[in-house]
């Protein structure tokens, strides 16, 4: 096959009318929203730090003393709150919390709000929730396929290539398919093409929790797949043939 350099490049291209658009759309701030098998950490703060220990949850660090007694060690870190498939989390005092759908700052108003009637009147707390790290998947014709642990709100599709070594040559760049799941299981599908700089403009330019974006291969990948197969099987049936013919060979020389 004769190798287009031409045609490589073009496939290699990204944003290739990005002087042509206008990116203004873009400007806002993405907000994740919380899902659930989300996990969060949540802390809560106000001048009385016997009040605010209450509400923040400590998971320390055990280990086994010479007997059977089990001893804690380390000052402790922030208990985590996985959001349950209703949408709740389970939080001290208070009891059970619906975050699903709301975005950090929305439910950190939300907690200060149910806190505050715990507190004197002249007293607000400082509420502070983050994000733990969630998974999103690239398949297909990348350099470097697999799930990865994002830490950030703000992950764009073209930030979870790059960490999967971005595209092959073999990878379609105008048609990265992006497979997503909202709160009630729901999975849908979304075409993204990363020729167009508009696509910086898409509500799934920034990835959400438990996405997969597949690579689809080019047609001249998909040809040389099928002829390594047909090779595959065209040396596997004449190895039989062989296999045989010595078999037979040997049968009539007796």
């Amino acid at each position: 096959m004769k190798f287009n350099i031409k045609s490589c490049l073009s496939i290699m291209a990204v944003f290739q009318n990005a002087e042509q658009v206008s990116l203004s759309a873009s400007r806002g701030i993405h907000d994740a929203r919380i899902m659930p098998k989300d996990v969060l950490t949540i802390s809560v703060t106000t001048p009385d730090r016997e009040i605010s220990s209450q509400f923040n949850q400590l998971v320390y660090n055990t280990m086994q003393s010479g007997g059977s007694r089990a001893i804690s060690s380390g000052s402790g870190t922030m208990m985590p709150y996985t959001v349950g498939a209703d949408g709740n989390i389970n939080f001290p005092i208070i009891g059970k919390i619906n975050v699903q759908g709301l975005t950090r700052r929305q439910c950190e108003d939300k907690i200060a709000g149910l806190v505050k009637p715990y507190l004197s009147n002249d007293i607000n707390p400082v509420v502070v929730v983050e994000f733990q790290s969630y998974t999103i998947t690239v398949l297909g014709e990348v350099a470097r396929p697999g799930a990865y642990n994002v830490n950030s709100e703000k992950y764009s599709v073209l930030q979870a290539l790059g960490a999967a070594g971005d595209m092959t040559i073999y990878g379609i760049r105008d048609n990265v398919l992006l497979i997503r799941e909202n709160a009630n299981g729901e999975k849908s599908t979304h075409r993204l093409d990363l020729n167009d700089a508009n696509v910086i403009n898409s509500p799934y330019y920034y990835l959400q929790q438990n996405d997969v974006v597949y690579v689809q291969p080019n047609k001249t990948k998909a040809r040389n797949s099928d002829v390594g197969q047909s090779t595959s099987l065209w040396f596997s049936a004449t190895s039989i043939v062989i296999s045989l013919a010595s078999l037979m060979y040997n049968i009539l020389k007796k």
